[in-house]
């Protein structure tokens, strides 16, 4: 069996273990030394199966750990440890972007790489200011793949030209942090009263906050600025 870069793959003990089986945990202690230990995020089971394949076949790549939901990302790097997580930017529950956050707070050792499409810009800005190493096309190849994980690993910033190039054409987000957050929310079908409860806030300050936002994004009403901050990535 050859890997993506055209040699031969080296034999190794897979110690990959689901997010969810916590018999096998601990089980790290065959990976071959200077190995690159990965943790792949992705909620499409049948693409996370495909990319696990193929990463594995490199011979200096292991997938340790894989999850399909965003809840589960902070908890299974911290009992996996791997050196690089690969985390698509729309999952189940928390979204790459907040996933990378956390995990720069609980384990800055891990260096993350974001997988995107090209339709919304605005998540690059907001995946650099959550301090992920590294940005690159949901359907780059899987060889271009292997080289951004081995970059990012390395310590280098990667980020694919063509998503540099459209982030930089679009207009800077109008939204204040707390803008963001409570259209956040809001995109996510929280009414007003749930909005405030969660962020402590009354609900008149909420209402503001949404009134704010439809006047900076020159929405028609909450579902258009949704609408429009989601087509920009600022939510």
């Amino acid at each position: 069996m050859t890997g993506l870069d055209g040699e031969p793959a080296r034999a190794r003990v897979d110690t990959r273990v689901d997010a969810q089986s916590d018999t096998q945990a601990d089980m790290q202690a065959d990976t071959v030394p200077g190995t690159i230990r990965i943790m792949l995020a992705e909620d499409v089971a049948l693409l996370r199966g495909a990319l696990t394949g193929l990463l594995d076949m490199e011979p200096d790549l292991e997938v340790v750990a894989e999850v399909g939901s965003g809840d589960a990302i902070v908890q299974t790097a911290l009992r996996h440890r791997p050196d690089v997580a690969v985390l698509d930017v729309d999952l189940p529950g928390t979204d790459g972007v907040t996933a990378a956050a956390e995990l720069h707070e609980r384990l800055p050792e891990c260096r993350v790489l974001i997988l995107t499409g090209l339709g919304r810009p605005g998540v690059l800005r907001r995946a650099l200011d959550a301090h992920a190493h590294g940005f690159v096309l949901k359907d780059v190849p899987p060889s271009e793949l292997a080289a951004a994980i081995r970059r990012v690993a390395a310590g280098e910033q990667v980020v694919d030209p063509q998503l540099a190039l459209v982030a930089l054409r679009q207009p800077e987000n109008p939204l204040t942090p707390r803008e963001a957050q409570v259209l956040g929310f809001a995109a996510e079908g929280a009414d007003v009263d749930d909005i405030a409860l969660a962020l402590n806030l009354t609900v008149g300050t909420v209402r503001n906050y949404l009134a704010s936002c439809i006047s900076k994004l020159n929405a028609r009403n909450r579902i258009d600025a949704v609408r429009i901050a989601d087509e920009f990535g600022w939510v």
